[in-house]
């Protein structure tokens, strides 16, 4: 049996969804019922449990192997202790429960983690030498994969992934789905300057399923698992193509982004909230952001699909379900 956390979000949802397809034993473990909608057509009870706070060791009794989808996900420089809990305390407790109870522990991690490239000196596994970007999320991240290496060197079975920007159906929030439906709105569309890799949440799934369910430990302890480079301006494009749209994207100036992001900041410090748009948000939104995945495709037969495919799937997923 494998249990799949953050089982409402995009990569998890597409894991139970893989594994359904498989006829593999797959139960999703979600922190409340308010996300039981996204549990639609999926057969089994799914777990409502806290990982942070409330007895995990219980739930895995019967488990061969966790895959660990849940976290805390935003860009920005606030809410320290909410990631902090969610991202690292959970990570924590659970790499603990999953070596004490002999389960296989596959944790999904973020490139943010990594040295950022570009499509021409792309960034790979070996630890960042630059100093690491100060994003909140990005910084729970790398303690999380932290305590689980240490773990590891307690004698849990692990393996640290490294996604970069999934697209794909099963968006139920929607989370990076977002993006895709903010880039067809309007006459046309914008664009900041970076660029990124779009990958196919269903490969990236798949390729869970294979390293939970392997007979032994995959040759690394670490694998990024990319996808297409793109500039935003051509994903962009690329979005408003595939949705039938005028593909006519502006790519906003660098100078005006950051001042976007700056304005946030001064917003977040009247309201106490930190919007979408700020500092951290902008300096991302303007860099280039790609990886490779050799070691993956080398060693665990990692396949990424084009961006394309990605997008026209979460396209037509969003479409059937009312989204746009």
């Amino acid at each position: 049996m494998l249990l799949v956390t953050g089982a409402a979000g995009l990569l998890g949802n597409s894991v139970l969804r893989a594994a359904t397809a498989r006829d593999l034993p797959a139960r999703a473990w979600v922190r409340s019922a308010a996300s039981l909608a996204a549990l639609e057509g999926l057969s089994g009870d799914p777990i409502i449990a806290d990982i942070a706070t409330q007895d995990i060791e219980r739930v895995l009794e019967n488990v061969s192997a966790v895959i660990h989808c849940a976290a805390r996900v935003g860009i920005g420089r606030g809410d320290g202790a909410a990631f902090e809990r969610d991202n690292v305390l959970a990570t924590e407790r659970l790499a603990r429960a999953c070596r004490t109870g002999g389960q296989r522990l596959v944790f999904v991690s973020t490139v943010d983690t990594l040295r950022w490239g570009t499509p021409d000196d792309p960034g790979d596994e070996a630890a960042p030498t630059e100093r690491a970007r100060d994003t909140t999320y990005a910084a729970s991240k790398r303690r999380a994969e932290a305590v689980v290496a240490a773990e590891m060197a307690l004698g849990l079975d692990a393996v640290i992934v490294h996604p970069a920007y999934l697209i794909g159906p099963w968006d139920w929030k929607p989370s990076s789905g977002r993006m895709l439906l903010a880039a067809v709105r309007g006459p046309f569309g914008i664009a900041p300057p970076g660029g990124n890799d779009f990958c196919h949440a269903g490969a990236v799934a798949a390729t869970l399923l294979d390293l939970a369910c392997a007979p032994a430990r995959p040759p690394s302890d670490r694998y990024i698992l990319s996808g297409e480079a793109m500039t935003y301006a051509e994903a962009c494009r690329l979005m408003r193509r595939v949705a039938g749209r005028n593909p006519h994207v502006v790519t906003a100036p660098e100078p005006l982004v950051r001042m976007a992001g700056l304005a946030g900041d001064a917003m977040a410090a009247l309201t106490g909230r930190e919007p979408v748009v700020n500092s951290a948000a902008a300096d991302a939104a303007c860099r280039p952001h790609h990886f490779t995945s050799a070691r993956a495709m080398a060693e665990i037969g990692y396949r990424p699909r084009p961006a394309e495919e990605a997008i026209r799937d979460a396209w037509t997923w969003f479409r059937e379900r009312g989204y746009a």
